[in-house]
C-alpha cells in the first residue's frame, strides 16, 4: 500500500493535466454550432475570442468551464487529499498541471489558450478571498482601460504578491504553492507577448471592439 501511495501525487497531477487539456472554447463552439475559435480573431481558444463569434452565451459557458477545470483539481485535493497523504505540495502541482493543460492540451495537439480563466479557477481553489482580490484587480483594470489583455497580465502579476502579503491564516504558507503561482503568472504574461507588442504600438483591441486579425 505504501508503494501505491507514493504514486498518488503523480496520478493526481496527471489527472489535473488531463482535465486542464479539455479546450472548452473548441468544445463549446462545436456543440453550439459555431466556428472553431482557432480560425478567427486572435485564433486563441479562449472565452474572449469565442465572444468574437457573436455568441455571448458561448463565451460565458467557455469562461465558466475553463475556470472550473482549474478550480476542481485543487479543491478535490483540499477536500479529500489528506486521506491519501496529499498535502500542499500536491495542491501546488495539480493547480499548475491544470493550467499547463490549458496552455498545452494533449487532446488538441498541444495548442491551447492563454490560461486566464483557468489560472483564476486555480487561485479561487487555493483560497476564495485570494481569488476575489485577483478578480477585483482584473475588473478594475478592464473597467478603466477596456483592455482585457492588460487586465489579465496585471492580475497575474499581482496574484503572487497578494499571496505573500495576505493573512497567513487564510493563505497557504507552503512555498511550493507560491512557486506554482509565480510560474503561472510568468507563463500567463509570456503567452500575452503579442498583446504586449500591440499595446506598445497602440493597436490592441479594446473590450467590445471587433477584431479582424
Amino acid at each position: 500500500m505504501e508503494s501505491i501511495a507514493v504514486l498518488y501525487p503523480v496520478l493526481a497531477t496527471l489527472a489535473a493535466y488531463a482535465v486542464g487539456s479539455l479546450s472548452f472554447a473548441v468544445i463549446v463552439s462545436r456543440v453550439m454550432g459555431l466556428n472553431d475559435p482557432r480560425t478567427y480573431g486572435s485564433k486563441n481558444p479562449g472565452a474572449t475570442n469565442v465572444l468574437r463569434s457573436g455568441s455571448k452565451a458561448a463565451a460565458i459557458v467557455t469562461l465558466l468551464l475553463d475556470a472550473l477545470k482549474g478550480w476542481l483539481p485543487v479543491v478535490l485535493v483540499k477536500w479529500y487529499g489528506a486521506r491519501y497523504g496529499l498535502a500542499e505540495g500536491t495542491l501546488a502541482l495539480v493547480g499548475l498541471a491544470a493550467f499547463l493543460g490549458h496552455l498545452y492540451p494533449v487532446f488538441f495537439r498541444f495548442v491551447g489558450g492563454k490560461g486566464v480563466a483557468t489560472a483564476l479557477g486555480v487561485i479561487v481553489g487555493i483560497n476564495p478571498l485570494l481569488g476575489l482580490a485577483v478578480g477585483a484587480s482584473f475588473g478594475i483594470v478592464v473597467f478603466f482601460s477596456r483592455y482585457v489583455s492588460l487586465a489579465s497580465m496585471v492580475a497575474a502579476v499581482f496574484a503572487p504578491v497578494y499571496y505573500v502579503f495576505g493573512d497567513g491564516l487564510a493563505w497557504y504558507e507552503d512555498n511550493r504553492v507560491l512557486l506554482s503561482m509565480a510560474v503561472m503568472s510568468g507563463l500567463l504574461v509570456w503567452r500575452h507577448y503579442e498583446n504586449i507588442n500591440r499595446l506598445l504600438k497602440g493597436t490592441e483591441s479594446r473590450l467590445g471592439q471587433k477584431k479582424t486579425g
